[in-house]
């Protein structure tokens, strides 16, 4: 189970870090490239972001990913075999991210049975609530896979609750409103919305949108138990080349 390894791995560090990458930027072949780099600078986990025409929740430098991996000629079927070699060669979870419009057209039930046989460990729709998500959940569970749900800022506490009874692994918890990729303050009021997401599930906590150097998951420690960190690898990646993700990486642990 996703819960167990967290769990697992929290016993030996203050924070986990979780990577984001979308496959096929800027090729699959750079893909696996990309996400050996990370395992190499030792990252706990990572998000495979399956490339949509309209990710509602990025910014401007992951929808431009999203695009030219398109572009590019990214399937859902190629980004399901990359996800094939890629927990195959590597020994930490990986998941899926993507927009329902992705599972729905696919067929949601066999979209998560492809994540199953390829060993993928759970996925995050952050456009799909539960009530709109009961095939999807059902199947989830069935084929023990972990559900990751979300909390926002503006999420009520009631609506955490209810939120974490269909969640496996660990809540994603967004720290601000907008999109990825814009700044975020790291403050007492970041650190009171954690508090109350605490509140509302036993779940590990997963922060992300903005984190973008050590200082800030230093300053998370304690507070949750992931640090997530997308858009700025994916900048580093563009200015410095694939080798430079490990060095910043590294330079966050």
């Amino acid at each position: 189970m996703l819960e167990s390894y967290l769990r697992d791995k929290l016993q030996k560090k203050d924070i986990l870090i979780m990577t984001h990458i979308v496959l096929g930027y800027p090729s699959l072949e750079d893909s696996f490239k990309i996400i050996e780099t990370m395992v190499k600078a030792g990252v706990d986990l990572i998000e495979m972001q399956v490339p949509f025409s309209e990710p509602i929740a990025d910014g401007p430098v992951i929808l431009r990913a999203n695009q030219q991996a398109l572009k590019g000629g990214a399937t859902v079927q190629g980004c399901f075999d990359l996800a094939e070699k890629v927990t195959r060669a590597f020994d930490i979870p990986f998941l899926i991210m993507s927009y329902f419009n992705i599972p729905y057209k696919y067929g949601t039930t066999r979209f998560v049975s492809n994540m199953a046989t390829r060993n993928l460990r759970g996925a995050i729709i952050p456009d799909l609530p539960p009530e709109e998500g009961q095939e999807y959940l059902k199947v989830m569970q069935t084929l023990h896979l972990a559900p990751i749900l979300i909390f926002s800022p503006t999420t009520p506490i009631e609506r955490m609750k209810y939120l974490a009874t269909f969640a496996r692994g660990f809540i994603y918890c967004i720290a601000r409103k907008g999109v990825t990729g814009e700044t975020t303050t790291f403050s007492e009021e970041l650190g009171s919305y954690l508090s109350q997401c605490r509140k509302a599930t036993s779940l590990p906590l997963a922060l992300g949108f903005g984190i973008k150097e050590k200082a800030d998951i230093d300053f998370l420690k304690g507070k949750a138990e992931i640090a997530v960190i997308g858009t700025q690898t994916i900048r580093i990646m563009e200015k410095k080349g694939i080798a430079s993700v490990e060095n910043f990486i590294r330079s966050l642990l």
